[in-house]
């Protein structure tokens, strides 16, 4: 029997429901999940609250009634004690957060579904909607469980919800199987929308912009929130022909004058490398927000146009723009004249911006890259609260020094966790410090205790600890039986420099090499190997170099 949701008490919840299994709920609100309902009496129960004189006469009518002397024991009526119900004497204690809420909620469908309770679709499009807001991705795969296939393929709503819930949370591959048995994906770009914002959090550009061509082949119109992800895709891969293309679908469509759009285009073409076509959409911008100065003003940083980023920043005080913690965190890390940035922290101070966590980290930075680290020490001491980005700030200003050491335990003392940017700066502490058997505890820590996956530049500082020591012999090792991916340039550079330094010719000849494969405009790599040469007496090598050299148009640098 189908109970529509009038008939419905107005706080009934799915315990409720537990109660009376032979009545099936079809539909009710998700936000009802309170347990306040009395119990339900019998039909032919008498009410709960009755005097004792109308339970003596309805036990014993055929006696005659008996005056009641008016004391004050029997002013106050004695009124029957209602038992206990399952509702209303839950031991379980009361969520303290909203997704150990949502955690309860999930468990009470999952009873009412073994119970063979049918539940709405508003249910489950509900809570995945609060499993999305809240992150709760585990929650999430549990509602998936207890969808029915069917309604899952023919509700385009509840799917793409679903979509959107595996696609933020990196599981793209279950996205897309879900997306795989849409019936009516073309319906809208909403599940489009989430599975490229998908494939481009991850990094997966090209996967991304095959699905936007896609789209275009059948027909899906795109909306205003297609086209930022696809720029996105287009600018990690560097495509500026490709984000031309979606520039013009853009423009076709309509969705030319949209500042969310236009922002994307700007970020596409200045991290594209074309920062003059950057500079042009922004200045047909007609309305502008601070995204679209923040993005303009931090092309320009990319580029290494201070100038011109100055002037920005300027421009946007004289149109009246208030820059937030962005704009200032891109303009303090970009300068290079101490000035200037002692005038912009005098600026920030009076807006009293000054102990803004981005702010202030970029203040550590300003001050620290012009060896002011008293400076910087005093802002990190006064910050009221402290990021990874902080600690790695303070420890990268300390990095030829040994309180960088101090810092990390600091930091470890704080329950901070560590990034990979903190064991680039902590390895090249010791690579300074020389000290190689600490170096190689810590790189050992940073996989063991810390989970980080050693990236180049770990390797880098690596082969760097034992160059400076003279140990080529582990550095080379390190490189050929430790690295689990191809050496890039900085790893085969940092060891061709210790075989210049301590004249091994052999290992010297293997890593210039490879860098003339991966460099081969790299004058500096050349002039390495001949100082090697040269030291070592080989002037046959010295004379074939230079005729290398020659062939390739290049002009010998010294080391």
């Amino acid at each position: 029997m189908k109970v529509p949701i009038a008939s419905l008490p107005p706080c009934v919840g799915i315990s409720h429901v537990h109660s009376s299994p032979a009545m099936p709920v079809h539909h009710f609100e998700p936000k009802c999940f309170l347990f306040c309902i009395p119990p339900r009496l019998p039909q032919n129960s008498s009410p709960v609250f009755r005097s004792s004189s109308e339970n003596h006469k309805t036990t014993d009518q055929h006696k005659p009634a008996k005056r009641v002397r008016k004391t004050k024991a029997a002013s106050t009526l004695p009124f029957r004690k209602p038992a206990p119900t399952p509702l209303l004497s839950s031991h379980k204690p009361r969520p303290r957060t909203k997704l150990e809420a949502l955690d309860r909620v999930v468990d009470d469908l999952e009873a009412s579904n073994a119970d063979g309770l049918t539940i709405d679709v508003g249910i489950f499009a509900s809570v995945l909607e609060a499993c999305y807001q809240l992150g709760a991705f585990d929650q999430g795969a549990r509602v998936h469980r207890l969808i029915p296939a069917n309604l899952l393929r023919r509700n385009v709503g509840l799917a793409s919800k679903l979509l959107r819930l595996y696609a933020s949370s990196g599981r793209v591959g279950d996205a897309h199987e879900v997306f795989d048995q849409m019936s009516k994906r073309d319906a809208s770009a909403f599940a489009w929308n989430s599975l490229i914002s998908g494939y481009a959090e991850l990094g997966q550009y090209e996967d991304a912009l095959a699905l936007y061509f896609q789209m275009e082949e059948e027909g899906v119109e795109p909306d205003r929130y297609t086209f930022p992800r696809v720029l996105k895709a287009c600018a990690g891969i560097g495509s500026i022909r490709i984000g031309e293309a979606v520039h013009r679908h853009a423009v076709r469509t309509g969705f030319v004058s949209d500042c969310f759009v236009l922002n994307s285009l700007v970020d596409m073409y200045a991290k594209c490398g074309d920062i003059v076509q950057a500079r042009k959409v922004f200045d047909k911008m007609q309305s502008r927000d601070l995204v679209s100065w923040n993005t303009m003003l931090t092309g320009y940083i990319h580029h290494g146009l201070l100038v011109e980023a100055v002037d920005l920043f300027r421009r946007m005080l004289q149109d009246e723009f208030r820059p937030d913690s962005v704009a200032i965190s891109a303009i303090l890390t970009g300068i290079s004249s101490l000035k200037l940035g002692l005038q912009v922290h005098g600026w920030v101070v009076r807006l009293g911006l000054e102990w803004t966590l981005s702010v202030a980290n970029s203040l550590i930075v300003v001050y620290s890259n012009h060896g002011m680290l008293d400076k910087a020490r005093w802002i990190f001491d006064n910050m009221a609260e402290r990021d990874v980005v902080s600690w790695n700030a303070i420890i990268s200003a300390h990095s030829k020094l040994p309180h960088a050491l101090s810092y990390f335990e600091l930091m470890e003392k704080a329950d901070v966790m560590p990034d990979c940017i903190t064991f680039v700066s902590l390895l090249s502490t010791l690579a300074h410090l020389g000290l190689v058997k600490a170096g190689e505890e810590l790189f050992s820590r940073m996989r063991d205790k810390y989970g980080i996956e050693p990236s180049m530049e770990h390797y880098a500082c690596m082969v760097n600890l034992y160059g400076r020591r003279g140990m080529v012999d582990e550095a080379y090792a390190m490189i050929v039986e430790r690295m689990k991916f191809e050496a890039g340039p900085t790893v085969w550079g940092a060891l061709l420099h210790a075989c210049c330094v301590h004249g091994n010719v052999e290992v010297g000849e293997v890593a210039a090499e490879k860098l003339f494969e991966l460099e081969p405009d790299n004058e500096h790599n050349y002039a390495l190997l001949i100082k090697i040469y040269e030291n070592a007496g080989r002037l046959d090598g010295v004379e074939k170099m230079r005729m290398m050299l020659v062939e390739r148009g290049l002009e010998l640098e010294t080391c």
